[in-house]
């Protein structure tokens, strides 16, 4: 999912590592995850990012450590939920039609994008949903879009890692399953990246979408049959 649209890695995998381990652990591993696979190809992604790009980071990493408290302070049964709602969420977001073609994007919606995104970061270890959109409704290129996207997941992942080391929500276990976890995302990415540029618009967005939409409903039913 990275590799191909450069987002969806955690709205996939944070609902799903929910169900076995802690919702807090599975937003840091994720966070992790986020952190050791942003480097890949760090050097590029920054030269090839739109400008909105880095504004949205610094907002995003100033509003981490909230979503990391509110974290701290839910339920795990609710958190779970919440995590899968906005999953399900996502999965809408990635679906809705573009903006008309010289739509630029204000202060406000700029500011909301990252702020939001932040909190969603330390909460749930999604910093996708508000961004998604942000990029994916505007005629923009696709190479801008990815790149874009993928430096402000960076910038979160830092941050979340960060907020939940200095907020004492973050143990030893999370870098050490990130570890484990981290070759198979690595050859994911890999494969997606290969597939990027090959396939249409309309069908990645179609592939992604159902992707993220089949997560999250199943992460959803497991929380209700429970």
């Amino acid at each position: 999912m990275r590799g191909l649209a450069g987002f969806g890695m955690a709205i996939l995998l944070v609902p799903v590592l929910g169900l076995a381990v802690p919702p807090a652990e599975a937003v840091v591993v994720a966070n992790w995850l986020g952190l050791l696979i942003g480097l890949v190809g760090l050097k590029k992604i920054l030269g090839a990012s739109e400008r909105s790009a880095f504004v949205i980071s610094g907002l995003a990493v100033a509003a981490t450590p909230l979503g990391v408290w509110l974290l701290a302070v839910t339920d795990p049964a609710l958190a779970r939920l919440l995590i899968a709602l906005i999953a399900l969420g996502s999965f809408v977001l990635v679906l809705l039609p573009k903006k008309p073609e010289h739509h630029v994007p204000g202060t406000v919606e700029t500011g909301a994008t990252g702020i939001t995104s932040g909190i969603l970061t330390g909460f749930a270890g999604m910093p996708g949903p508000p961004v998604v959109p942000y990029y994916l409704r505007r005629m923009i290129a696709p190479e801008l879009a990815r790149a874009s996207m993928m430096t402000i997941f960076m910038a979160t992942s830092i941050a979340g890692v960060a907020s939940a080391l200095a907020l004492g929500v973050a143990t030893w276990r999370e870098p050490v399953l990130a570890s484990v976890l981290f070759p198979a995302v690595l050859l994911g990415n890999w494969l997606g990246h290969l597939a990027f540029g090959k396939v249409s618009d309309a069908a990645w967005r179609t592939f992604t979408g159902g992707v993220l939409g089949l997560a999250a409903a199943a992460a959803l039913w497991r929380l209700l049959q429970a």
